[in-house]
């Protein structure tokens, strides 16, 4: 069943909520570990084609939305930890 349009603005609403909280996630965990500002990290920590590694992009952003809404900023940046932080660490290690 198709989700109805009310549905799909909510995940658009709750997705976008979620790119912010991972993009401050991303920024904070490259300062506290690499000492430094890298865009190109965090682009590649944030990016569609790295989520879609997870799930459907705006799926995994709706879902961090949705924890950050119900729980906290803290609880939100568990998940990340937890979900996508070993992917993108196993990513960045096969880059080089």
């Amino acid at each position: 069943m198709p989700a109805s349009p009310d549905q799909k603005r909510r995940d658009q609403e709750l997705a976008w909520i979620g790119d912010c909280i991972l993009e401050l996630y991303a920024r904070n965990w490259i300062l506290k570990n690499h000492g430094t500002v890298s865009g190109e990290m965090a682009k590649r920590m944030t990016c569609n084609a790295f989520l879609a590694n997870v799930g459907n992009p705006t799926k995994v952003e709706a879902q961090i939305g949705t924890i950050y809404q119900t729980e906290g900023t803290d609880a939100a940046f568990a998940w990340i930890e937890a979900e996508l932080l070993p992917l993108f660490l196993k990513q960045e290690k096969n880059r080089k």
